[in-house]
């Protein structure tokens, strides 16, 4: 039986893998993420991180499973900036559960079949049990202020360095376009190798006349980063106010937002600023105290600025030698002739402000600060289409496409030197901005420690994000274990449904086909799976252990036995912990903040642990058996990728 095990085990070698590099992350979930250093051995230099992303950006990763996760994790956190953990915890523990099944003798075709099911019901259940921000709204705005007398509570543990005077807040509420139900059944599997983002079906985006009041809301998605969600805030207000006159704006446009990290402050200067704020070089801010307060030609660049730069997906043609019958004998690089062309070029435009998508050489921005020209690098793609908009300019790719009616005028530069750094090799911050509707907004990142940033950075990118997908989503999921209690709940429920409706013989469907006999011990196996992510964070909470969190959640799934039920008191245990009575009282209500999640992060999150066990599953399968192509009964029961 052992030698039979191990055989097994490394037949499907990429499953453990999987479940091996989900475990790196588990102290990243939850609230009470702990930082951890990583260091290289090769050079000895050590960074700070305290997310699963950022985690396995600093690893070598030699298997092919390493590098299936890190590009899907990545994906993900392109698009959502959160829930990267969630998702590769699940895949470990799912892939888990695959390997269970197969240990079982349960065939690939099955497994796949009852996880896609199962995926379904948990799908069906967050569609069920969502809530409309428009009753949470309505309900917060009632209660925050008996609730706040009573409690002393605000969302703020420090205060923010106001900006502008004129920053409003969002009052009011507002009716609330509700979530459209895509009543389909079983989810269509797609496997995709670099798992492209697809956009969301479920919830609707139709613009609503006001902004609902949503800073009570706002707490219960910060998740623990209570003073990064207070930025966001902050910087939504900016933008409502820029958009007082457009009552159909009802969402937080984070394209116009951007990070301005600044090392050597202390962190409660972290502050939130209309414009566009980047830092400056000493040799740049000359150029910039030259340029304050005129009005700026522009020039937007995507991509790199360098005679070496060729967009995406350029090919350079092979086997081709330039032969020119004029030999240079003047000694100059072809980069020296590039830069040469280039500032002739500005310089004939009246062109005093690049903003480059891209890197820009140390040589090239001399040059052209030696042409009083201020070149500004790393600028979002998004905020190149904002000045595009209020300065008429036209972004090109190459320098050569410039011409008059690619630039831009309006823009103007604002010197900040209240905000320079205590970093010698940052001197100036200066303000970029297109007029007072621009809508940019700047958020200053400040640590005495210079390795936190990265972490703060992220931290505030992630909350900025959950608002921007409830806005947009219009509905929110209960957070802390509930949502995933209430799908365990279905699972279990079907699971037991399938053993008591299962005498031995071969069942079949209504559509004829033949019913899967094992879909009662995977749907378990899955909902086991949730019990363990819910226990992990638990335990992060430092509340737990590892043993009374299953304990607790076991017991509760027993108690309850409608959804309503199990909502409310999870959610209290979750809180209160392995106190005594006093101390869990006094707990329970300082944290009396209820914690949402987004609808369409959780979903996407769960699709894409889910698809990514089945593309291990399915490539560990066709290794171990092959494909034999004449056969078509054997293909039948594998997942072409």
């Amino acid at each position: 039986m052992l030698g039979s095990t191990f055989r097994s085990n490394q037949q499907h070698a990429g499953l453990q893998k999987l479940s091996a590099l989900a475990g790196i992350t588990h102290s990243s979930l939850g609230p009470n993420k702990k930082y951890k250093f990583i260091q290289d051995d090769t050079s000895g230099e050590s960074t700070l991180v305290c997310s699963c992303f950022r985690i396995f950006e600093n690893l070598q990763l030699t298997c092919a499973v390493g590098q299936l996760v890190y590009e899907t994790i990545q994906a993900h956190q392109k698009v959502y900036h959160t829930g990267s953990g969630c998702l590769l915890f699940l895949a470990g523990v799912w892939s888990r559960a695959a390997l269970e099944c197969l240990h079982r003798g349960i065939s690939v075709a099955h497994i796949i079949s009852a996880m896609s099911e199962g995926m379904a019901i948990c799908l069906d259940v967050c569609r069920k049990n969502s809530i409309s921000i428009e009753s949470l709204c309505v309900a917060k705005s009632e209660s925050c202020t008996a609730t706040s007398h009573r409690l002393g509570l605000h969302l703020s543990k420090k205060p923010i360095v106001e900006a502008s005077q004129a920053s409003c807040h969002m009052q009011g509420t507002t009716r609330v376009a509700h979530k459209t139900v895509n009543g389909s059944g079983l989810r269509k599997i797609k496997l995709s190798r670099h798992f492209c983002e697809a956009k969301s079906e479920n919830v609707s985006t139709v613009l609503q006349p006001t902004r609902p009041d949503i800073t009570h809301v706002a707490e219960g998605l910060s998740h623990g980063c209570v003073d990064a969600m207070n930025l966001v805030l902050e910087a939504s207000r900016i933008q409502s106010q820029c958009n007082q006159q457009d009552i159909s704006c009802s969402t937080f446009d984070v394209g116009r937002v951007v990070t301005c990290v600044l090392p050597g402050l202390p962190e409660e200067i972290a502050c939130v600023l209309p414009g566009c704020i980047v830092p400056l070089s000493a040799e740049q801010a000359l150029i910039a105290h030259h340029l304050k307060e005129q009005h700026l030609k522009v020039a937007l660049i995507t991509g790199d600025l360098s005679d070496t730069y060729r967009h995406l997906g350029f090919n350079r043609p092979t086997g081709v030698q330039c032969v020119n019958d004029h030999p240079d004998v003047s000694g100059s690089s072809k980069e020296e002739e590039w830069m040469e062309k280039f500032s002739t070029l500005l310089s004939k435009l009246e062109v005093n402000l690049i903003l480059v998508s891209g890197v820009v050489s140390e040589r090239v921005i001399l040059r052209c600060c030696r042409h009083h020209i201020l070149v500004v690098e790393k600028v979002k793609v998004s905020i190149l289409k904002a000045f595009a908009d209020s300065t008429g300019a036209v972004p090109v790719t190459y320098t050569k496409q410039l011409s008059k009616h690619c630039v831009g005028s309006g823009a103007k530069i604002e010197i900040r030197n209240d905000l320079s750094s205590h970093d010698r090799k940052v001197s100036t911050t200066v303000n970029i901005s297109t007029g007072e509707n621009s809508e940019l907004v700047t958020v200053i990142l400040t640590s005495c420690v210079h390795g936190k940033l990265q972490a703060l950075e992220d931290q505030f990118w992630a909350c900025a994000y959950r608002l921007h997908h409830m806005l947009k989503d219009k509905v929110l999921l209960r957070g802390a274990g509930v949502t995933e209690m209430l799908c365990i709940q279905h699972l279990q429920k079907q699971a037991r449904h399938h053993v008591r409706h299962h005498t031995g013989h071969v069942q079949h469907t209504k559509t004829g086909t033949t019913a899967n006999p094992y879909r009662g011990v995977v749907l378990h196996l899955m909902a086991d799976g949730l019990i363990d992510y819910i226990s992990t964070i638990m335990v992060n909470t430092g509340r737990f252990s590892k043993v009374s969190a299953r304990t607790a959640v076991n017991q509760q799934l027993q108690d309850c036995k409608e959804s309503v039920d199990i909502a409310g008191k999870f959610s209290q245990l979750f809180w209160e912990g392995e106190q005594d009575a006093s101390s869990s009282m006094k707990y329970s209500e300082a944290t009396a903040v209820e914690v949402y999640d987004n609808l369409s992060v959780k979903q996407e999150a769960w699709m894409k642990a889910l698809d990514l066990v089945f593309l291990v599953l399915q490539a560990d399968a066709e290794i171990i058996t092959g494909i034999d192509q004449k056969a078509d009964g054997r293909l039948e029961n594998l997942l072409l990728l």
